[in-house]
């Protein structure tokens, strides 16, 4: 009997792969997985990942849902993975905004209702930015460890953003906070303590990174950190929190070491109809840790869309 494919390593049956085209002609790749089994779709989700993601790293997620009976689509972001382009120097998330309120548009008309959107850390922060500042008609929004802002311990949160802020104007704006040094994306490292307490999970990303060696991005730029933080500071106001009405289910890592858990919360009390679930034991990447933490997650997420979405 031939085995299985690995839903994490191989692309899905059915699903299609394509390019969708920004409102200023960038080329975003795109993965549109429609609902294939008995029965009508329960509605359509779209899936965006955190900052130096791909769409193959949440095939798994992609996959849970789809046998909830969703129509799955994802994404990669401007400058990332399938959708890097030439010529891309990153200054603001603005642009970012700009192509996920548009792709929402495009999408939420080609695709049958109810329409949810999940975002991931920086995909989380754009999404959320994307509801406060341009209403898009969703019927509910999930934000798992969203980066509402970073989390820049140990240097204290008021003298981060000054720091980013001083290394673009000396002109190193491009260049990453750091160099990994060898061994720093092996199972045991810090980074990987960060992420996931799954082995398995954290090396299906080194097993896409050898099939596309160009989707790993290493550290953010100093310029990226720059734009972090001037958009959750310009974005996530009391009051501009308060204009997303729809239901939003905040997922949240309790000891999270990449972004603030204490704004995740604060942003959880503010924004007019949320709830928030925190994992104690869970580490960056929620959806792809080990199994009893994702699979809690993914229970949540199920209960929260079954509540809120008919």
């Amino acid at each position: 009997m031939e085995e299985a494919a690995n839903p994490r390593r191989s692309w899905p049956a059915g699903a299609r792969f394509g390019t969708w085209t920004a409102p200023d002609g960038w080329a975003l790749r795109r993965m549109d997985w429609p609902h294939g089994g008995p029965g009508e779709a329960r509605g359509s989700l779209l899936f965006a990942n955190g900052r130096g993601d791909f769409i193959e790293k949440y095939l798994e997620a992609g996959d849970h849902w789809h046998r909830r009976g969703w129509n799955v689509a994802a994404f990669d972001w401007r400058g990332q993975g399938g959708s890097i382009g030439p010529g891309f120097a990153f200054e603001s998330f603005d642009v970012l905004v700009d192509d996920l309120a548009a792709l929402l548009a495009d999408w939420r008309a080609d695709t049958p209702g109810p329409h949810v959107a999940i975002g991931h850390s920086m995909g989380g922060h754009l999404l959320l930015r994307t509801l406060v500042e341009r209403a898009p008609a969703l019927d509910a929004a999930v934000l798992v460890a969203p980066m509402i802002d970073v989390n820049s311990a140990p240097t204290p949160a008021w003298l981060a953003p000054a720091i980013a802020s001083t290394m673009c104007r000396l002109g190193l704006g491009p260049r990453p906070m750091w160099r990994s040094p060898p061994g720093a994306h092996a199972f045991g490292s810090q980074r990987q303590r960060n992420l996931t307490g799954s082995s398995e999970r954290y090396e299906d990303e080194q097993y896409w990174w050898a099939k596309e060696p160009g989707w790993n991005l290493g550290a953010p730029s100093w310029a990226w950190m720059r734009a972090a933080f001037r958009s959750a500071a310009a974005a996530f106001t009391p009051g501009k929190l308060k204009r997303a009405t729809l239901p939003v289910l905040l997922l949240a890592a309790a000891h999270d070491r990449l972004v603030s858990l204490k704004e995740i919360a604060r942003a959880a009390k503010l924004l007019p109809a949320a709830e928030l679930e925190v994992f104690d034991e869970a580490a960056h990447e929620i959806l792809r840790d080990a199994d009893p933490i994702r699979l809690a997650a993914f229970a949540r997420i199920d209960t929260f869309l079954d509540a809120h979405v008919r």
